[in-house]
């Protein structure tokens, strides 16, 4: 479980995210929607450690992070998996050695031991033939997926994944969102995705948290947010449906 506590964050004056209070639950798919520079991205960085907020806490299970110091938040991070929104990969590393390298930085596992981890990941993420292969050798979606299996390599209680569909074509990005709700379900992780894919939102959404104007609007699950009656979200649904639409009949 992941808590945010009434937490505020400002940049030079401005007033990005107000008195946001929402909690995350272990086991599920939870996402963070909303339009661009609502502050859904702030929230979700404030919530992995990437910004301090200016009020309230946030909580990792019942740890309050923003009351730790250097030392004690290191200890969480190493519970932390992320997901960027380009894969983040290190284009002069194999596949097998951008999946390594948390276990080399954070671990004292021997090289049989870091190279069966790396083998599980990458089995779990169907790459096990690619693991010789550079970033410049691979798909989008490989990509993604290698990413994924950095991610859960140091086997994180926590997995953040920012835009984890980004350029991605509608197959691809359901076999991406299909495996991180599989990853999810399978390690019992609390698994928070920042996005604007509304199929995202359709197929995987356990928990949505919609963000509007720096505030938490609105949330409910996949199942709720079509019969929902908030103006705002609903105009924010069908602009993203209408983009999509538009998107597809222009390829």
């Amino acid at each position: 479980m992941i808590r945010a506590d009434h937490i505020s964050k400002s940049f030079e004056g401005r007033p990005i995210l107000k008195d946001i209070s929402v909690e995350f639950d272990t086991g599920k798919t939870n996402l963070i929607i909303g339009r661009s520079g609502s502050g859904k991205t702030v929230l979700l960085k404030s919530l992995v450690g990437l910004h301090d907020v200016d009020q309230g806490r946030i909580f990792f299970d019942e740890t309050c992070y923003t009351e730790l110091g250097f030392k004690e938040r290191k200890a969480i991070r190493k519970d932390i998996g992320m997901i960027f929104q380009g894969g983040a990969l290190l284009d002069s590393s194999t596949v097998r050695e951008n999946v390594r390298l948390p276990l080399d930085l954070f671990t004292e596992m021997s090289d049989g031991e870091k190279r069966d981890r790396v083998d599980f990941c990458l089995e779990r993420v169907r790459l096990a033939g690619a693991d010789h292969l550079y970033p410049s050798e691979l798909s989008g979606g490989m990509v993604k997926r290698v990413a994924i299996a950095r991610a859960i390599v140091l086997n994180p209680r926590y997995l953040f994944c920012d835009e984890p569909n980004s350029g991605l074509d509608p197959q691809t990005s359901v076999v991406i969102d299909n495996l991180i709700q599989d990853i999810t379900r399978e390690f019992n992780i609390t698994t928070i995705i920042n996005t604007h894919d509304m199929n995202s939102v359709m197929e995987i959404g356990e928990k949505i948290v919609y963000i509007h104007e720096g505030q938490k609007w609105w949330e409910g699950s996949k199942d709720d947010i079509l019969l929902s009656d908030n103006p705002e979200l609903n105009d924010f649904v069908f602009a993203s449906a209408m983009a999509k639409r538009a998107k597809s009949v222009a390829r």
